[in-house]
């Protein structure tokens, strides 16, 4: 028997027509399968979090059928109260599928601290930049008899004197005391 009587012959053509068929079913019932296993066309809708403290987007969350995943805290926002979420992921009015993970930011209790750099013997030129880029700012400018003039003799926080290496939060404001050329 050639290849082409074969091709043509009844026996070839009902088993290609049962393998097509079947392939038919099999396509139909997996995508019958995933659309009742996927919940397709189902969402839910991310509501919007920002602003609000950790009690209340979890409630809000779990009546929205969906989960929280706190991430670590940010940088502290002066905006927003203690521990409220300050950003989510993904943001609000955004479709997702049931029990979808929404990512929290929350805000920390306060600026972190920062350990103040030993400026003692620098100028104010050289001290007030650094003071800057570390994040505090520079207060109130007080002046002692000192040859050196502009020189920092000391730095103060709320009226008590720093020493090196001394923790304080972000954004603090340092007092300078600096020379001002004067002999003692």
């Amino acid at each position: 028997m050639s290849i082409f009587k074969f091709l043509v012959s009844k026996s070839f053509v009902k088993q290609l027509v049962l393998a097509i068929v079947a392939i038919a079913v099999l396509c139909f019932i997996m995508l019958k399968w995933l659309n009742v296993s996927t919940n397709h066309g189902n969402f839910e809708t991310v509501p919007e979090l920002t602003g609000k403290s950790i009690h209340v987007a979890e409630i809000e969350l779990s009546e929205n059928n969906l989960k929280m995943e706190i991430q670590d805290s940010a940088n502290y926002n002066p905006n927003y109260p203690k521990f409220s979420v300050i950003e989510q992921e993904p943001v609000s009015g955004t479709q997702v599928k049931k029990n979808r993970k929404i990512y929290l930011t929350l805000n920390p209790s306060g600026y972190r601290k920062i350990v103040v750099p030993d400026l003692k013997e620098r100028t104010f030129r050289q001290a007030k930049p650094t003071l800057e880029a570390l994040g505090f700012k520079v207060g109130k400018l007080s002046y002692e008899d000192n040859i050196a003039e502009d020189m920092v003799l000391r730095m103060t926080y709320k009226g008590k004197t720093l020493q090196p290496n001394d923790k304080l939060a972000k954004t603090s404001v340092i007092d300078l005391v600096l020379g001002n050329g004067n002999r003692p």
